[in-house]
């Protein structure tokens, strides 16, 4: 074991130095901390302490990365993991972070700075589309936080931070109930809209595709249908790929978002028969475009055959809803009217998830199940039954 020396500085002044092997770094480079104390049983008992950290594998070596630098790090090591979709949100939802305390070691980075920088980014964040100053809604601010948590709970395992700073921040109360008093949400289509808007477009090109939306696909399903994955004889689609959108502008093709999300499910009689008709207008399209014909394989195409992504599925939609005078929605969004159908005419937990595409059936229902009081009509006429009253008579 290395014992302190003495060593005399520049003003005379007589301090003691060590170095102590730390152990190595990621890149397998050896690490040294040279310890300099007032007196030799201080730089000894420092010497001491590191030592028996570095046994114990609590050692917490000094370092000078800052918050920004480790996210960026943070995301790296994600890429190994998720998609890159996923990499461009963990960027956006880590956005606030970086501008306002990314400067911050970290190391230094503390409780309440986490938690001061919720507070702020709640009430002066600017919300997509916004005016500067906007309030972040409350599960935006949830997002962040979550990112966050699990990127400082892997510096914790990497051992450059004792523990998670950001283990116990929170949104307050306070703000939780301003976001729920202040933010407008969007509805999903109640059952009468979704009707208007199937019968709406029943003569639209693209009919097929939308009704795919409205049994509950995801628009990068959608689109990423081709007619291999479809049995237009047993009435059978398959979901494996997906094409989905890299900042609205390039198109990404790739595996489903989960294991869970490649599945098979049996085509509602309108989506099958429409599909069927698709498939003959487009064989009707290929045989008058000849050479000039794309022949994709995709489902969702124009006319010359083409490919066709969820922008311009998105924005088809939107001119469809304005046209029939509907309320505006996200296809997304369908998601929610088709399984909260589903969900309330008794269809098991099981089969939502698994229709959905999740693996748990508590977040398909808690994300995409919210009930609202027409939904419990029946439960206030079972009531009426028994009070022995009559609803009729009130009408």
């Amino acid at each position: 074991m290395a014992e302190p020396k003495k060593v005399v500085l520049r003003d005379g002044k007589v301090r003691y130095r060590v170095v102590v092997d730390a152990g190595y770094d990621e890149a397998g480079k050896r690490l040294q901390l040279t310890i300099t104390k007032d007196t030799k049983k201080e730089c000894g008992a420092e010497r001491d302490r590191i030592l028996a950290q570095r046994a114990a594998g609590t050692l917490i070596v000094p370092s000078k990365v800052t918050l920004g630098e480790w996210l960026e790090q943070w995301l790296e090591y994600k890429r190994r993991d998720v998609e890159e979709t996923t990499i461009r949100t963990y960027r956006l939802a880590l956005v606030h972070v970086v501008e306002r305390i990314g400067h911050v070691r970290l190391q230094e980075l503390t409780e309440t700075q986490l938690q001061d920088f919720v507070d702020e980014v709640v009430t002066s964040g600017r919300r997509k589309g916004g005016a500067p100053g906007t309030r972040l809604a409350v599960s935006t601010v949830d997002g962040i936080l979550t990112r966050l948590k699990e990127a400082l709970g892997r510096a914790v395992v990497r051992k450059l931070i004792p523990v998670n700073p950001a283990q116990y921040v929170r949104v307050s109360l306070v703000d939780k109930k301003t976001d729920k008093r202040e933010r407008t949400r969007v509805e999903p289509w109640t059952v009468a809209e979704v009707q208007t808007f199937v019968r709406g477009i029943a003569e639209d090109r693209l009919f097929a595709p939308l009704l795919l939306s409205l049994m509950g696909l995801r628009p990068a399903e959608v689109c990423g249908q081709r007619w291999t994955d479809i049995d237009l004889e047993d009435g059978i689609l398959s979901i494996t790929v997906t094409r989905t959108m890299i900042g609205n502008h390039q198109v990404l093709e790739k595996d489903t978002k989960t294991a869970s999300g490649e599945r098979s499910l049996p085509l509602p009689r309108a989506p099958w028969e429409a599909l069927r008709r698709l498939r003959a207008q487009q064989a009707a399209e290929k045989l008058a475009a000849g050479e000039g014909y794309t022949d994709s394989g995709y489902v969702v195409v124009d006319e010359l055959g083409v490919p066709r992504n969820t922008r311009h599925l998105r924005e088809h939609a939107y001119q469809l809803m304005a046209g029939l005078g509907l309320r505006r929605v996200r296809l997304y969004d369908a998601r929610h009217a088709v399984l909260k159908a589903l969900a309330l005419s008794g269809v098991p937990d099981v089969i939502l998830a698994a229709w959905a595409g999740h693996t748990n059936a508590a977040f398909t229902k808690r994300k995409y199940v919210s009930i609202e009081a027409e939904d419990m009509r029946a439960a206030a006429d079972a009531l009426d039954a028994f009070h022995g009253g009559d609803r009729k008579a009130l009408l």
